[in-house]
């Protein structure tokens, strides 16, 4: 969809308002469609919904608007947090439970899927809602509290083949410096756990929460630390985040990237070589890039494995093989993260 730039342009001036600290700009997200479509110098046109609201909310926090180009109505950033009428549709094999989390084994806010590693989820927030996300419709009301944290980390300590254990959630790193530094600190007192894994989309979506106290959390903590950002796109990654990155890699942080293959998006070997090359100068390494968990409303978003695959093929021809993401889908049910090419 082209639509004309709207002729009275508008800059990026009227998200640059200064915050006195990150859970100030978190409380000032964009929450509003036709909020976010005047930021970025669009016609308020393209919100179908009129009235209605989306059943998952908008949310999109003003450090990553500034990313979105002006008056470009198929700017990958804006596809990936603007709502629109299409999630709407049904579609064959589109459900609300993509990868069968609700099935996976549990202990209170724990689920493990893999053996060697487990997962916990420390919240249903996150930064900036994409439009994407397989766990949209997830009943995090039923796996939180503070009674289902306690039985996650009694079960990890009570398998001593649990060596990695994983925050995830929402976005673990939305959690204030308090509740992550109790909780790192009990995880690195389970002697079999050598490893903590945080699963974010922080360092790219509000990088200013990346802050000095929240590295001396990481830097004490006394297992390996290993964090994985989400980043779909190079534009995503300004000198904002790259700040953040350096610090977190300064921390002693190793840090790798996921990104989920995305129609309109990043379905482009060009689109991808630009990514892995500036994760690269970002000081991370590129990991995955999974095909979409069909969750509904996301359908607008699916690359098909032809494609996929014929991607994947000019990645490896034109990158280093540490450049080439592994490119994956996850199986209700599989051992391990399934590769798209067997």
């Amino acid at each position: 969809m082209t639509l004309p730039r709207p002729r009275q342009m508008i800059t990026h001036s009227q998200t640059q308002a200064k915050y006195e600290s990150w859970e100030d700009e978190l409380r000032n997200c964009y929450r509003d469609t036709d909020a976010l479509l005047t930021a970025v110098g669009l016609p308020q046109q393209l919100n179908h919904w009129g009235n209605d609201k989306p059943e998952f909310p908008l949310r999109v926090p003003a450090s990553y608007v500034r990313k979105i180009k002006i008056g470009d109505p198929d700017d990958p950033l804006l596809r990936q947090v603007l709502a629109t009428i299409n999630e709407r549709e049904t579609y064959p094999g589109f459900r609300s439970d993509p990868i069968g989390e609700l099935d996976a084994p549990t202990s209170g806010s724990l689920l493990q899927k893999y053996h060697g590693r487990a997962l916990i989820l420390l919240t249903g927030a996150c930064a900036i809602h994409c439009r994407y996300c397989f766990r949209r419709a997830f009943p995090y009301s039923e796996r939180l509290g503070k009674g289902a944290l306690n039985e996650a980390l009694d079960a990890i300590a009570r398998d001593p083949s649990l060596s990695e254990v994983i925050f995830s959630g929402g976005d673990p790193l939305i959690r204030d410096d308090a509740f992550l530094t109790e909780l790192i600190g009990a995880v690195a007192n389970i002697a079999h756990v050598q490893r903590l894994r945080i699963h974010t989309r922080i360092p790219v979506v509000l990088p200013s929460r990346i802050t000095p106290a929240l590295l001396r959390v990481l830097e004490t903590n006394k297992v390996r630390s290993i964090v994985v950002i989400h980043a779909n796109h190079a534009q995503e990654l300004d000198e904002e985040t790259a700040l953040a990155l350096d610090a977190l890699r300064s921390a002693g942080v190793a840090l790798l990237n996921q990104s989920v293959l995305l129609k309109g998006v990043n379905d482009d070997a060009e689109i991808l070589c630009d990514l892995s090359e500036r994760l690269f100068s970002c000081g991370v390494l590129p990991y995955y890039v999974h095909l979409l968990d069909k969750v509904s409303g996301s359908a607008q978003f699916d690359v098909s494995d032809a494609q996929a695959l014929e991607i994947e093929a000019r990645l490896r021809a034109r990158l280093p093989g540490y450049l080439v993401p592994k490119f994956v889908r996850e199986v209700a049910g599989e051992p391990a993260k399934q590769p798209l090419r067997q």
